[in-house]
């Protein structure tokens, strides 16, 4: 495994501790640092960018899931929990893994061995601020939550104020509005077919001539999207059509 930076986020100094124990034994850990609740974490992550974060669920304040929602990109995510009811729900965040306080070594190398096993190398930030192709952004919609790979998106829709992403079956809602999340994203995978909709290029199935000069992109999904017929012109000359 490549030489990892991480951060640790938990509330229990003795946590703390026990975690700093756990990565003498695998020094490709680099750690950048420490803190005890979202809101300094939120500063370390923004200004350090690690590449993982040991973070624990249930903390005072902010838990560990609200620190996830204020980050426009996501690190890697290793929860750490002493509730066995988070356990499952963890996974529904898609997280890399999860570790049950008391930590033993062993489980915590076998947390890493899988990091090792799963995690992509990190495509970095572009320039202006974009994400990469990798970068992963985090989605609550009520009870639910992904960390989503940013590649892996098919569409972006406008909802109200807010934006509908589409990805792998799934459609939940983004508090931000559309144009907030296209300036983040990388031009060169995604596509401004209208003032509604994003696309993701590497989703489109079929380019269908439309009307009055426009054009309409079929997903590999199954949507279908009408490009608008300035936006046309545009896709007809980036695509060489």
């Amino acid at each position: 495994m490549k030489d990892l930076t991480a951060l640790i986020v938990e509330d229990s100094r003795l946590a703390r501790n026990e975690l700093k124990e756990l990565l003498r034994a695998h020094p490709q850990i680099l750690l950048l640092g420490e803190a005890e609740n979202a809101d300094e974490a939120y500063k370390l992550i923004v200004e350090l960018k690690p590449d993982l974060l040991f973070l624990d669920i249930n903390m005072p304040g902010k838990d560990g899931f609200e620190l996830l929602e204020m980050l426009d990109e996501v690190p890697a995510v290793i929860f750490t929990t002493a509730y066995d009811e988070y356990a499952i729900k963890s996974f529904e965040y898609n997280a890399l893994d999860y570790l049950l306080k008391p930590i033993s070594s062993e489980r915590f190398a076998r947390s890493l061995h899988k990091l090792s096993e799963q995690l992509k190398p990190a495509d970095t930030k572009l320039e202006g601020g974009r994400l990469g192709e990798d970068s992963r952004i985090f989605i609550k919609d009520g009870e639910r939550c992904w960390l989503v790979r940013i590649g892996d998106v098919n569409r972006f829709e406008i909802v109200g104020n807010y934006t509908r992403v589409y990805f792998e079956g799934e459609h939940p809602m983004l508090y931000k509005s559309l144009n907030q999340v296209a300036e983040k994203l990388p031009g060169r995978i995604f596509f401004r077919a209208n003032r509604q909709e994003i696309v993701n290029i590497h989703a489109i199935a079929e380019v269908i001539p439309w009307f009055n000069g426009k054009l309409k992109l079929r997903l590999l999904d199954g949507a279908e999207i009408e490009v608008s017929r300035r936006q046309s012109s545009e896709f007809r000359d980036r695509m060489s059509l």
